[in-house]
């Protein structure tokens, strides 16, 4: 996948003028109203206060996959003539643009699938909503995120598991301890926030779970097939961290 071959969107150098067409903010706040009302399961969806255009969004992981209970946070940003174009989406938790999490979601924060225009294949339709959106890149996170890259094949048996297994580390040290604590000190609404800590607390167990059967993997060195960056698992103090930021929510909540 060329990424030079599209544009990036950074939210913070956007100059685009905010005229919303009256289409576009009513399909807007329905697109809103019905990400409230019924979310699709995993997805959870808050409309800035301010500009009705950006839109805040948290995918939870799918269980049984190496995305398991973390926190993936987008931003969008609705075009004035919204539905008739896609919204703008930038993927926001990769350590400050260190980690790909996915062949398909960069660390620059580029979300590549075909409906935003920012890869092969069928083009967004204006009957298509944010809902249908998030449902999509949600889709992405799957049981084995080395083949989401179009023809790849293992170079040496094994490459898909041990790919994982780097996803698996990164979701539990960057998408889960590193959202809980903001160390990217991301505008998270207060609504996704107690999102995130409550999930935690529920996923904690299966978290300590995921950690003692991947334990035998400390101290092991991986080098991500498509950053082409070396992955060091330090399991041993990721547990410590994990036991850490629990016994401080658990505090939290039995203080309010």
């Amino acid at each position: 996948m060329d990424i030079d071959k599209f544009t990036d969107w950074d939210p913070a150098n956007d100059r685009e003028a905010d005229n919303l067409t009256p289409t576009a903010n009513s399909r807007i706040r329905r697109d809103l109203m019905g990400l409230y009302t019924e979310p699709p399961p995993g997805i959870f969806a808050v409309g800035d206060e301010t500009n009705l255009k950006f839109v805040y969004a948290l995918i939870i992981g799918p269980m049984g996959t190496p995305y398991e209970g973390g926190f993936f946070y987008f931003m969008l940003k609705c075009p004035n003539d919204y539905p008739l174009q896609p919204p703008k989406v930038k993927f926001l938790t990769t350590d400050g643009g260190k980690c790909r999490f996915n062949p398909n979601l960069y660390k620059n924060g580029k979300v590549c699938i075909s409906i935003l225009g920012t890869w092969t294949g069928p083009a967004w339709s204006p009957a298509q909503q944010l809902t249908s959106l998030l449902v999509t890149i949600q889709s992405l996170l799957t049981e084995k995120p080395f083949f989401n890259e179009p023809g790849v094949k293992e170079n040496t048996p094994g490459d898909a598991s041990r790919y994982s297994d780097i996803v698996t580390y990164n979701t539990l040290k960057i998408a889960v301890c590193g959202m809980v604590d903001n160390e990217c000190h991301l505008h998270i609404p207060s609504r996704l926030k107690e999102i995130i800590k409550k999930s935690f607390c529920n996923y904690y167990e299966q978290y300590m779970h995921i950690i003692d059967e991947k334990m035998h993997l400390d101290g092991y060195v991986y080098m991500d097939p498509f950053s082409m960056e070396k992955v060091i698992f330090n399991y041993k103090a990721l547990k410590a961290r994990f036991q850490a930021i629990h016994a401080r929510i658990s505090s939290q909540m039995n203080t309010t």
